[in-house]
């Protein structure tokens, strides 16, 4: 999701299909290096449930998949609405949780280390004025997940002082 979710029904949010990933990613915040799949900083800006509103299989078929989001920062229910192929719109449905606010600004640290892009940027070594000013939150991996004929060199933790 290039801009990262919205609270407002009227704003629709491009959604583009990724492989799915091991949940042992789940736990990863850092860096994963340009030009690997996945490349730059790495938040856990969101975590919780996703609740299935209906049958999802008949759902991604139909090009229509109904949610509920019952996470940290993101709550209510969603649709996902197919535009193209592997591009969809992520929509909030008008409920108690639906909000003109910005998510993203008011909410802009990591939950599982409340740093911002930034903030891991600086902390595992890498661009610190492209994290402040590039891409939203993206999903969070464990270990990057290697592209067909690549090899994911992650790189070290270093010691904290």
């Amino acid at each position: 999701m290039p801009k990262g979710p919205s609270l407002d029904p009227a704003v629709r949010r491009l959604a583009m299909a990724v492989e799915d990933h091991p949940l042992d990613y789940a736990d990863f915040e850092g860096i994963i290096p340009e030009g690997e799949y996945g490349g730059g900083t790495v938040m856990i800006w969101d975590r919780g449930l996703y609740v299935p509103e209906g049958d999802p299989v008949a759902g991604f078929h139909k090009g229509e998949i109904k949610f509920t989001l019952q996470g940290t920062k993101l709550k209510g229910s969603w649709v996902l609405v197919r535009t193209k192929d592997r591009q969809w719109l992520l929509i909030k449905h008008r409920d108690q949780y639906a909000a003109t606010d910005d998510i993203t600004q008011l909410a802009p640290r990591s939950v599982l280390t409340q740093r911002t892009l930034a903030e891991i940027a600086r902390d595992e070594g890498g661009n610190v004025e492209k994290a402040a000013t590039g891409d939203p939150p993206q999903t969070a991996l464990k270990q990057p997940p290697a592209s067909p004929g690549k090899k994911i060199r992650p790189k070290k933790a270093s010691a904290k002082k």
